[in-house]
């Protein structure tokens, strides 16, 4: 029997979508709040580059390496594509809080094993790496409800930062 492997190029490749996907999906999250406050397209816009690219933002200068969409801005176009679709589509979602929640919940899955990938490929300890890791998940969500006003996730009964760093553990 044959067993075939990923090469290490398509396996990359693979990751590399997910990664866009990851914030795709935290940037359906910002423009549901840009939408659940009424606002414009660039609120939507605002809304959904900040959460799709905040978390990995504050890992990469906390780790002290190039910001990931300043070297590749397909990341910020994504989230952009998706904030003017979102503009539209929004509107017509029934429970925007409840898409919301489910949304956050897959982007943060995706992300949380990225940033801890990514903290350990730089040298970090595997702490630090756990820790990089919930940033990355977590952080573009604490911005988004900092500046939509709204209760935030990690300040409810969900288990947000908690399953984040479950995560990360179970990588390293």
């Amino acid at each position: 029997m044959q067993t075939t492997l990923i090469n290490p190029t398509e396996l990359n490749r693979i990751v590399y979508l997910f990664d866009i996907l990851a914030a795709v999906v935290f940037a359906v999250s910002g423009a549901l709040v840009a939408s659940r406050k009424g606002l414009d397209v660039m609120g939507f816009m605002w809304f959904s580059v900040i959460t799709g690219v905040g978390g990995g933002t504050v890992r990469d200068l906390i780790l002290n390496v190039p910001v990931f969409w300043v070297q590749n801005p397909a990341y910020v176009s994504a989230c952009l594509v998706t904030a003017v679709a979102m503009h539209f589509v929004a509107p017509r979602v029934e429970s925007r809080f409840r898409a919301l929640l489910w949304f956050d919940a897959f982007g943060l899955a995706l992300v949380t094993v990225a940033g801890t990938v990514k903290a350990s490929d730089v040298g970090a300890p595997a702490l630090v790496a756990i820790a990089m890791g919930a940033v990355t998940g977590c952080v573009g969500g604490i911005i988004r409800d900092t500046l939509g006003h709204v209760p935030s996730v990690l300040l409810g009964h969900e288990i947000y930062v908690t399953a984040s760093v479950l995560g990360g553990c179970t990588y390293v």
